[in-house]
């Protein structure tokens, strides 16, 4: 027979065998599923305890609830007891717990998770991770900008945790992680069955002014609105909408970044295959005006084949004018093929050319020596601009606007805007420069005046004014000064006061300028000569006649 337990040694016993028999609370025990009633799963978890958990905690992320009876399942007993007599337990915190063993793990390891997006807060939305609650950022949500996130909530699907702390109860995770990297795999496979000059079939996807997206099954290549048509494309949309199916040309392709560049116009002939037999050079031809910039104009002159009209090929008459001034976008021109570069892809054309030099036209029409008339367009310090036929000009210099007077004063008797008559002098077709006479309209009355008149002959003329340094007289119009010295051979007769406005005096021509349209005179040189002859008709002072008895024959010989 066994020795009898001393009471002590009963209360230890007692002691464990409660120890043993009841389950910590706060932590993680094993149950079984003995019946599912009202929405709710009963669970014996063993030491004569049993505890009730709604179904809805045994759903997984995303999922519908699945739990039946006699099933073992993990619960979190949170009390022994509670007021019902029952054992207080929960699959939810159970989960976490299993959650944040299985979470840390991933981390570490850098594996995927399961989870599903839940609801929304501020700045993303939260994600159950089977037992434990994750941020989702906004910005890792989807690789691009989604409207309605609504249709990819409450959906398992993996993503990957940024960070976690266990502590703190925090978990960041992306969605937008695992689309990428799937995106990258599926790309790397389409680029690898791709090569370049392969015709393949896409979807237009997005478009900007400088080309399109075209999506080729799971990578996008880019059709730059140059490639797009051999002719200029100001806006793709003209060509492309979104949503649209089209045949590419692969141009390039990145093996590294995987960017794919793409061509349309690849599939068309080339227009300029035939340029330089269809457009010779000094053909004609009609053309549009595609686009115009500081330095000339461009002109299709089909579609694909572009010219240049550079600015100073444009006109005959509007020079150091912008090009839109002359011509603007969209007219119709007709141009000239000055030059073809096959090699460049350029074509040099002239809208001038195509019709004549005006200053051809002018010189054939108005030859040196005819009369037109034309309206001053612009007066400068060295003449007059005449505006003639055709939006040509010509000059009417200082010179040429009247015979006498200064050719300033002539000038300001002039206004803009005044008609006026002229003589055609000379026409410069290289340097476009047309020459006209105003005063040539009337005789040189100098030229009238001198007719006759030579150096050495003696005239008569009229005293029209008295200097202190001689006298102004005039002779058919031209006036001239005679200098003290010149008024006489006598010394004190050089005197100037001696003459009257209006008196008639015989000078003698010295000098006749036709440059500066003077004549010289001079009285004393009229004396001279009428000595000399004098002394040469009756002879010299030496026979005895005094100078005095010899000009006193001549004066009366004159006078019978």
């Amino acid at each position: 027979m066994g020795q009898i337990a001393t009471m002590e040694e009963f209360e230890a016993l007692l002691k464990d065998s409660f120890e043993i028999d009841t389950p910590k609370e706060n932590s993680v025990v094993k149950g079984k599923v003995i019946a599912i009633e009202a929405g709710q799963a009963i669970i014996d978890i063993g030491y004569k305890m049993e505890g009730r958990i709604d179904i809805k905690e045994f759903a997984d992320p995303g999922e519908t609830p699945a739990i039946a009876i006699g099933e073992e399942v993990e619960v979190f007993l949170e009390r022994v007891e509670n007021s019902r007599g029952e054992a207080s337990i929960s699959r939810e915190k159970a989960r976490r717990e299993e959650a944040w063993d299985r979470l840390e793990k991933a981390h570490t390891d850098e594996l995927r998770v399961d989870g599903a997006i839940f609801g929304r807060v501020k700045g993303g939305f939260t994600v159950d991770l089977g037992g434990a609650v994750a941020f989702l950022p906004g910005s890792q949500f989807d690789v691009r900008p989604v409207r309605d996130p609504t249709a990819l909530m409450n959906l398992k699907q993996p993503f990957v945790i940024l960070k976690m702390d266990r502590r703190r109860g925090n978990i960041v995770v992306s969605r937008r992680a695992i689309l990428e990297e799937s995106r990258a795999e599926q790309r790397a496979e389409v680029v690898g069955n791709l090569a370049e000059g392969d015709t393949v079939e896409g979807v237009v996807k997005n478009i900007t002014e400088y080309g399109a997206f075209i999506d080729l099954g799971g990578v996008d290549g880019l059709l730059h609105v140059t490639d797009m048509a051999w002719k200029r494309v100001s806006d793709p949309r003209e060509l492309l909408s979104v949503g649209e199916t089209i045949k590419v040309q692969v141009i390039k392709i990145n093996k590294e970044t995987h960017r794919i560049s793409l061509g349309m116009k690849q599939l068309q002939e080339d227009p300029w295959n035939i340029v330089e037999t269809k457009y010779s050079l000094g053909s004609v031809h009609q053309g549009k005006v595609t686009n115009i910039t500081d330095y000339g104009a461009f002109v299709e002159l089909e579609a694909g084949v572009e010219g240049l009209v550079h600015v100073s090929e444009m006109s005959w008459t509007k020079k150091n004018v912008h090009p839109g001034k002359i011509i603007s976008t969209s007219q119709e021109v007709e141009v000239m093929v000055l030059e073809i570069d096959g090699i460049k892809r350029r074509v040099s054309l002239g809208i001038k050319q195509t019709i004549r030099n005006p200053w051809e036209v002018f010189a054939e029409s108005f030859p040196a020596g005819t009369e037109i008339e034309g309206e001053v367009k612009n007066i400068t310090e060295f003449g007059l601009f005449v505006g003639l036929d055709n939006d040509i000009d010509g000059m009417v210099h200082l010179s040429d606007i009247a015979w006498e007077g200064r050719g300033e004063d002539a000038l300001g008797e002039f206004r803009k805007g005044d008609v006026v008559k002229a003589v055609v002098s000379e026409v410069d077709v290289e340097k476009e420069r047309i020459s006209l006479s105003i005063k040539g309209l009337g005789a040189d009355p100098f030229k009238g005046a001198t007719e006759g008149v030579k150096r050495g002959s003696v005239i008569t003329v009229s005293v029209t004014s008295i200097e202190e340094g001689g006298i102004e007289v005039e002779y058919e119009g031209t006036k001239s000064f005679i200098r003290r010295t010149d008024l006489s051979r006598d010394r004190a007769e050089q005197r100037p006061e001696r003459f009257g406005v209006g008196d008639k005096v015989d000078v003698r021509v010295t000098n006749i300028d036709a440059k500066t349209r003077k004549l010289g005179m001079s009285i004393k040189a009229r004396e001279i000569a009428e000595e000399k002859e004098a002394v040469q008709r009756y002879g010299s002072s030496d026979s005895g006649a005094s100078l005095g008895d010899i000009l006193g024959e001549a004066l009366k010989n004159e006078e019978e």
